[in-house]
This record gives structure tokens, sequence and C-alpha cells, in this order.
């Protein structure tokens, strides 16, 4: 009887314009979100693991998220030497959901396994929601919002950007908000109750969930589970942060508590303000534009509430940026609400925004605009570009030269060289440790030429270090194009 009043399945109806002629065969929902399934799975595959060859994935953070998914894979605690020595990645973010890639990781060890799982994992949320649209609105504005949801922004920014534990969220999310629109309560809460292992913050994510349920719900049974949501929800959120993460951190606290509303960041500007700087106007704007404006009135608006408020209070400006994965979470809430907007006014048959109607056509004609633009500016436009398939001479010689780093060595690495080592060595950033602090690596490998010079390893302090193991009597084995290799006797 419970699950009769959780599981509610109205019936549907095809929109109107979408059956196919008489004697001409056309993809349905499924066959068309399939196709847009697999074919951003190539994408983004092509896009991650180009972007790897042409040495642009880092130790922070592709190289941390290895050695944790190594450590699974010899059944050791995720250590992570990149964060420091003895660091336990889980007293970083709280993120077991990493241990299912363990089995992978052991058949076809390397970057390029996570790389490729991520990519599945981030195309795998477009087929609830290109399903979706295509049943609701059509298999030709289905199929328009399903492409425009899989290049937007957030997501491949987040499929060009090393790898994160959030790709596990964002298909999640997709299948929770399809099911959450269709009134399907009991597959919503199933699809929500996982976020709780992905990431601590995400706790606050199902207790929105939850709220929703409360606030929508058309059953009791349905609305004490809502209930219920909204206090496991924030309360897991609490539990991992307040306790699991301080237990596993080596210093016994939660990293990011200098981050929290109410700290002031780098800028200046006081957290308290969510729309102070104005980069803050540019997230929101490039949120709401790639669904037209239209989606951002729909209650499943609701479920991005979390996410927004500590991106927007938080201290770090980077979370303030159109940029990153942290919006990655956000686009299968911001597309979902798009297509149940669409849907809501043309099942009222609002003038204007039926099949063929002037505000639908509009609304359609802006995603598709935005998404292309934002092809052009984000790193899908790499896959476009001769020079975003080959590896230059730099990249070359820097496998050329780490070649003579024997398997199972210890070494200290610069951030851009780390990920090509960590899958066959123990690798620490080069501006850790060394003499004088009781640990010294077999090998030395720094770039000279890496740009990230001040995150994690400043370029000052690289240096200083490259120094002191010189002085330690460490040898010169190779140095060419900016790339050091240095070797202790």
């Amino acid at each position: 009887m419970k699950s009769a009043l959780l599981d509610r399945r109205p019936g549907r109806t095809a929109p109107a314009g979408s059956a196919p002629a008489a004697g001409r065969r056309s993809p349905g929902p499924g066959g068309t979100a399939l196709a847009v399934t697999v074919l951003f799975a190539v994408v983004y595959a092509l896009l991650a693991v180009t972007r790897h060859r042409r040495m642009l994935s880092a130790a922070f953070d592709l190289g941390i998220f290895e050695q944790a998914v190594r450590a699974y894979a010899e059944g050791r605690a995720p250590v992570v030497e990149l964060k420091g020595p003895g660091y336990n990645l889980l007293g970083d973010h709280f993120h077991p959901v990493l241990t299912l890639l363990a089995p992978l990781y052991r058949l076809a060890p390397g970057p390029v396994t996570l790389l490729l799982a991520q990519s599945c994992l981030m195309a795998l949320a477009c087929l609830p929601i290109t399903r979706w649209a295509c049943r609701d609105l059509g298999v030709r504005a289905g199929l328009l919002i399903g492409l425009a949801f899989g290049s937007s922004w957030g997501m491949v920014a987040a499929a060009g950007f090393d790898f994160h534990e959030i790709a596990f969220a964002v298909p999640l999310l997709a299948f929770c908000t399809e099911a959450l629109a269709a009134r399907r309560w009991r597959a919503a809460v199933l699809w929500a109750l996982p976020l709780v292992l992905v990431k601590e913050d995400l706790g606050l994510t199902v207790g929105a969930v939850g709220g929703y349920l409360l606030w929508r719900g058309d059953r009791r049974a349905v609305r004490c589970c809502g209930l219920a949501l909204l206090v496991l929800g924030p309360v897991a959120t609490a539990v991992e942060t307040l306790v699991l993460l301080p237990l596993a951190n080596p210093h016994g606290v939660f990293d990011y508590w200098n981050q929290v509303p109410g700290v002031t960041g780098a800028s200046g500007a006081s957290t308290l303000c969510p729309l102070w700087p104005p980069m803050k106007w540019l997230l929101l704007f490039m949120l709401a534009a790639p669904v037209a404006f239209v989606g951002v009135r729909s209650p499943l608006l609701l479920l991005c509430v979390p996410t927004l408020a500590w991106r927007l209070l938080g201290a770090n400006e980077s979370y303030w940026q159109p940029y990153y994965h942290y919006s990655a979470v956000l686009m299968p809430v911001l597309f979902g609400a798009l297509v149940d907007r669409l849907g809501r006014r043309q099942r009222e048959g609002r003038e204007g925004w039926r099949p063929g109607g002037r505000w639908r056509r509009l609304a359609l004609a802006w995603v598709a605009a935005f998404a292309a633009v934002c092809a052009v500016v984000y790193p899908l436009r790499d896959l476009a570009l001769p020079g975003g398939w080959t590896p230059n001479a730099h990249v070359r010689t820097a496998h050329r030269l780490l070649a003579q780093v024997p398997d199972g060595a210890t070494v200290a690495s610069s951030n851009r060289l780390s990920p090509l080592l960590v899958s066959r060595t123990t690798v620490s950033l080069v501006c850790q440790g060394g003499p004088g602090s009781g640990r010294l690596p077999e090998w030395v490998v720094a770039d000279r030429t890496d740009p990230t010079v001040t995150s994690p390893c400043p370029e000052a302090r690289t240096l200083e270090r490259l120094a002191a193991y010189r002085a330690a009597g460490y040898l010169t084995v190779a140095e060419e194009d900016g790339i050091i290799v240095l070797r202790r006797p």
C-alpha cells in the first residue's frame, strides 16, 4: 500500500504535432535519448583524453583522485601523498562512492580510466533529460534540448577539467528531477539518497528534494517521506562535516571552514553578500541563460538552492566563476526545469506556447543559440581545432624524459607532470617535503613552464625546493625545454 501511495504514474499523451507522418519511421523518445547519450559519452571522452594527452590535466585534481582510486583498487585506505604525507582523502571531502571505480582501475590502471568513467557518468544524465523532453515536447524539441544540455557550459567545463566525484551526482540528479516532475515519488527518493555518499554538501540537496515532496506531494505518505528527507539530508551533511571528515583528516578538522559564510575572501568582499562582487551576477546570468530564463520559474529550481547558497556565500572566488566543475550538478535541474515549464504551459494551452507557437519557438531558438555560443567559448571548441588533437613538442619531451623514472619509485613532481606518473610511482608535490623535512624522494621532476605558478605550488617555492635538492647532492639526469629531472645519489 505504501509503495502505491508513493509511486503515482499519470498517463501521458504525445504532444500535438509530435507524431510522425504516415509511412515514415521516426525514433521515439527512448531511441533519441539513447543516441544523445552515446554521442556525448564519446564527445566528453574525446575532450577529456585529448586534453590529458596535451598535458592539461594536473595533480590537483586528477592526480589526487587517481591516487585515491588506486589505493582503493589495492585494498588500502585512500592516502594521497599529493595532499601531504599520510593524507587520507576521506578527510578532505566525503566521497566513499569512489570505491565503485576500484574494480575498473584494477582492470585498467591509469588516469584515462577515471576520465572515461567520468565521461560516461556525465553523459548518462542526457538520457532522462532528453527522454523527458521528447515525451513532453515532441522528438524534435526534445532532441534540441538534449543537445543543448549535453553541450551546456556547466557540463562541458566539468568534463574537460580533470576528474571529480560530482560526476556521480550529475546523473543521479537528472533521474531524480525527471522522477519528481512525473510525480514518481518513490523513484525520486531512491535517486536522491545516494547523493549523501558523493560529497558532504549534497546532503543539503537531498533535504531540498524532501522540501519539494513536502510542498508538491499529493498524498500523506509522500509528505511524510518529504519531511524525513528534509531532516535526514542536512543531518547527513552535519555528521559528515562535523564528525566523519575531522576523524579522517590528519589535522583533525574540516579543511574548508575558512570558506564558510562570514569569512572574507582574497578579493576583500564579504561573503555574507550573495550578490557582490559582480562576478556573482555573471554566474547567475550564465545559469539562467542556457534555459532561456524560462526554467527559472519552475518549482524544481528548489533543488538548486543549497548549491547556489554555499557558492554565493562562500569565500572561495572560484565558486563564483562560470567555470570549473561546480555548476555541473545544477545543469540537470535547470534543464529539467525548462522542460517542466515548457510542458506545463503547453498542457495549459497558453497562447504562443503550443507546438509551433511563437513564444515556444523563440525560447527554443534562444536555447540553441546560447548553446552554440558556449560551444565556441568553452573547451568543446578544442575538438574543432587541429591543435586540440596533437601533443606539442614540449609534451613529447616530457614523456621522453619521465620515461627514465622507474616504476615503483618515489617522486616529487610539479603540478602538470604528476598525472603522467601517478599510476606507476608514488608521487608528492615538489614544493612539499625535501631536504630538512625527513622526506627525500628518489626522483624530482619539475616543469619550469608549468602555467599553474600560484597553486598548488607557488613558483618561488618550487625554485627554492629545486635549489635545496641540488644542494643536497641530487644529480641532474636531464634538463630540456624547461623540464628538470633530478635523481637522488
